[in-house]
Formats: C-alpha cells, sequence, structure tokens
C-alpha cells in the first residue's frame, strides 16, 4: 500500500459471533484502477463490500479513503466523500422515471434544477438509456434497470464506483452491454468491483483480488491470477477459472 492509494483496508475483520466472515483482509486500489474481487460462494466478497460501501459495521480494522479514515462513517458521509455504490438488490424508486431516479442523485451536487435535470439526461444517454428518460424503472428490463442503477451511481460524481454483482441475472447480451459500459467510464472514475461472471471480469479488470474462506488469497493482473495453482485450487470444484 502506498500514498498514492485511493482505498486502502488494513487488517478488515467482520465477525458474526464466533463466525469469522472476514480476517484481517488487506487491501489496496489505486486511482483509475478496475479492480475485481472474486472468490468461491462464501468466500467473503459480500461481506468485503459492506465494510467498503458502510452497509455493513467494521470488526476489527480500518477502511480509508484517500488517507481520510471513513471506518465508522455512515453511507450518505462516504456518499459525500466521493464513494458510489450500486447492490444486489435494487435501491432504484420503481415507481418514479428513469429520469427522476437520476434527478434526485444529480441534485446533491447541482443546485441549478434546470441543469441537473441536463446532467440527469446525459447520464442516461451515456448509460445506453436515450428513449427512456420518462418511463418508470417498473418498466425497465432487468438489465435496463441495472444500467439506470449505474446512471444513478455516475449522478454522485464519485471518484470511487463499487459496483456488487452488476451482471446478476443478466442474459448474455445484457451483459456484455454492462461491460462496454463500464469499460468506457472515464479513468477519474476508479471501479471495484465484485462478480461471480469470470468472462467479465477478465475482459474488465486490470488487478483481480481473489478471496478465499474469509482471507485475502491472492492479488494480480488477470494473467497472474489465472495461472495461480492457489486460485486454481480455491476454485476447484466450484467454478473454472477461465483463460
Amino acid at each position: 500500500m502506498t500514498a498514492l492509494d485511493l482505498l486502502e483496508l488494513h487488517g478488515v475483520s467482520r465477525h458474526f459471533g464466533s463466525f469469522r466472515a472476514l480476517d484481517e483482509v488487506d487491501l489496496a486500489v489505486r486511482p483509475g484502477a478496475r479492480h475485481a474481487i472474486i472468490g468461491p460462494n462464501g468466500a467473503g466478497k459480500s461481506t468485503l463490500f459492506g465494510l467498503i460501501s458502510g452497509t455493513l459495521p467494521v470488526t476489527a480494522g480500518a477502511v480509508l479513503v484517500d488517507g481520510q479514515d471513513v471506518t465508522r462513517l455512515p453511507v450518505d458521509r462516504r456518499v459525500g466523500l466521493g464513494v458510489a455504490a450500486t447492490l444486489q438488490h435494487s435501491s432504484l424508486f420503481m415507481r418514479e422515471t428513469a429520469l427522476e431516479n437520476v434527478l434526485l442523485a444529480v441534485q446533491r451536487r447541482i443546485g441549478s434544477r434546470s441543469a441537473a435535470i441536463a446532467r440527469a439526461r446525459e447520464l442516461l444517454d451515456r448509460v445506453g438509456l436515450p428513449a427512456r428518460h420518462e418511463d418508470t424503472a417498473a418498466a425497465l428490463s432487468h438489465g435496463e434497470r441495472r444500467q439506470l442503477e449505474v446512471a444513478v451511481a455516475l449522478g454522485t460524481e464519485p471518484r470511487l464506483l463499487l459496483l456488487d454483482e452488476p451482471a446478476a441475472g443478466m442474459s448474455p447480451a445484457e451483459t456484455a452491454r454492462l461491460t462496454e459500459l463500464i469499460a468506457a467510464l472515464p479513468r477519474e472514475v476508479t471501479v471495484l468491483l465484485v462478480e461471480h461472471d469470470l468472462d467479465m471480469v477478465f475482459e474488465l479488470a486490470d488487478t483481480v483480488t481473489v478471496m478465499h474462506l474469509g482471507r485475502h488469497l491472492t492479488t494480480g493482473t488477470p494473467d497472474e491470477v489465472r495461472a495461480s495453482t492457489e486460485v486454481q485450487t480455491a476454485y476447484l470444484g466450484t467454478m473454472e477459472v477461465s483463460s
């Protein structure tokens, strides 16, 4: 870990009674990275995501964003520091239009309503929903809702965008569109994603961290992770780490 890292985890643990879901995990994410967290079921990926996003409290250790300790800060305070997250379970307002969903996020940053509307429309176009501005979130397909969630997150102008299993439940075509969307994000936005779809991970990520049984197993480039015998053993009988 260096002073240049945007996100740092130092000895982070999360216990549920006597069960250690995470045990003294260290992690560093540099600015501009496309960093993926993978691992078999039960590895602790979603728990780790919750500690970073602020939806779960830390039992021990520290979480730092740009050198600032955010370990005890609630989600809204982290958003104010440039951390935005999309979750496995949708947090959209289903009766509101796509535009209104994004507008709620944008207005935190832009005081002028006309300017906020223009920015919200721009974000909807960027994520591939140019014809869906006035449709309710409930009327969108599963994949389109995922796209909308990214637009909402981008509306807070994050420096760090956290994506929790963004491709879950998507068709191959929807996953391909989402992959293109994430790949096209500006490098000013650092991306950290937890994902089971390894094809998506290895296409997007420049750095991959592998979790196993609540511990950090290894971090490296996609090629290094594919070649790791430790990773192959951890995934044995669970899923294939394909090349």
